[in-house]
């Protein structure tokens, strides 16, 4: 007899209590975002060289941005020094360009600016903080064994250091008596110091400036550096001295190289500018505008359109780094397509264990954000090191804007986000049995 035939043969039996009606179970526990952080992580892991390279392309990206905007702003603040060291509100006013017989002979080689002029001015522009005029010359200095080379600054009045911003560190500048008699002493700068001197307290010293003897007064506090120029790398006297005795035959009496006009503010100068021209034109009996012969520069609209310049420049620079994040973007989909193709039967079986598909939507774009980030902050590092590295290199002041940081690693996670999206979108779209049945 066979094993079915048994079995129908066997006497039937009472049915068994059907058990009692079970709460309905719930659909298979969703993974939970641990666990998706987990497995994307545990996935970046298991292909180091794969995801360092896929990465690599946000990590130049966001390295370049940052280091390109340091440059700039770097560069931006070179010229506010630069300017600031000069005199900040000021305007500059000196002789204009003079032509004879059709020749341009350049700026300043016209004498028309006096020590009246200047009078002039203080008595119209009651609101300038200070006006003062200046006549320079160069003259090779001598100390006991010492020589060197320099421009001697003329001062036209005790507001000479605060139309140009300079301060005293040791000793005092000149009195009105002095200036008024064109004494024969001095204030000299860090510069000669060192190299004059020999680092030695000058104040006190007697020096020859060409044929001139000067005693030195005072020290001026040290400004640095701007661009080219050393600021330090001067000695300043009364005008009179320098006219007279420096200047000699070719000085020409009351004749002055440049008159300062100091304002409160930014703001001020605009109106300060056209009073001086207004009163200048007056003097010098000028009607039309084109034969003005003499020219104002305006400390505040060199800054302004000194940081526009840089401003446009930081922005060029920026612009043409962040087109590296974009390609390290798409670098970042290629690879996640790449990983949906060669992970089809992982996600086919995570999908008939229980994971839904914003569970396999929400692993990928994970792993596509963690990557980015994870190279926007190596990135940052990278950027920061090259901007102090290239700082130091080219003497700038090193400057890290403060929306860098967090804009920087912000968008690698949004590249990550917006690139990620299509291969995760992809990876949740697969039919779990074809999925199963792939190689």
């Amino acid at each position: 007899m066979s094993h079915a035939e048994e079995i129908l043969d066997r006497p039937l039996r009472p049915a068994a209590a059907a058990p009692a009606a079970s709460p309905p179970r719930t659909a298979p526990s969703v993974m939970q975002w641990g666990d998706l952080i987990g497995t994307a992580i545990g996935a970046i892991k298991a292909h180091p060289m794969r995801s360092s390279l896929t990465a690599l392309g946000v990590v130049i990206g966001v390295a370049s941005v940052v280091a390109m905007t340091s440059i700039g702003l770097g560069a931006q603040k070179q010229v506010e020094s630069a300017i600031s060291n000069l005199g900040s509100n000021l305007l500059m006013i000196m002789p204009n360009s003079f032509r004879q017989g059709g020749v341009n002979l350049g700026a300043g080689t016209r004498v028309s600016l006096t020590d009246k002029d200047a009078a002039a001015l203080k008595q119209a522009l009651p609101d300038a903080i200070a006006v003062s005029t200046s006549s320079n010359a160069r003259a090779q200095l001598v100390w006991e064994g010492s020589n060197y080379n320099t421009q001697v600054q003329g001062a036209g009045s005790v507001d000479y250091l605060d139309a140009r911003d300079w301060k005293i560190g040791s000793g005092r500048f000149f009195d009105d008596r002095e200036i008024r008699t064109g004494a024969k002493v001095a204030v000299v700068g860090a510069t000669i110091v060192r190299e004059l001197f020999g680092g030695t307290d000058p104040v006190g010293q007697r020096f020859r400036a060409g044929n001139t003897p000067l005693t030195v007064v005072g020290v001026l506090a040290p400004k640095g550096q701007t661009g080219m120029q050393d600021m330090d790398d001067v000695v300043m006297a009364p005008i009179d001295a320098v006219r007279s005795r420096m200047k000699g035959r070719n000085a020409v009496v009351g004749a002055v190289d440049m008159i300062y006009v100091k304002g409160s503010s930014p703001e001020q100068l605009t109106a300060l500018q056209n009073s001086a021209t207004e009163t200048l034109r007056e003097r010098h009996k000028i009607t039309d505008p084109s034969q003005d012969d003499f020219r104002i520069l305006n400390s505040a609209s060199i800054l302004e359109a000194g940081q526009s310049t840089t401003e446009t420049f930081t922005l060029l620079l920026g612009g043409v780094a962040a087109v590296s994040l974009l390609v390290g973007g798409v670098g970042i989909m290629n690879i996640m397509l790449v990983a949906v193709t060669e992970r089809t039967r992982e996600i086919g079986l995570r999908m008939a264990l229980g994971a839904r598909r914003k569970d396999i939507l929400r692993q990928f774009a994970i792993e596509s954000t963690a990557l980015a980030v994870a190279g926007g902050m190596v990135g940052l590092l990278i950027g920061v090191s090259i901007a102090w590295i290239l700082s130091m290199l080219g003497g700038w002041p090193m400057s890290i804007a403060a929306w860098a940081p967090p804009v920087a690693v912000g968008f690698s996670a949004v590249i990550g986000i917006g690139f990620g999206a299509y291969p995760a979108w992809q990876a949740a779209q697969l039919d779990p049995i074809e999925a199963l049945r792939r190689d």
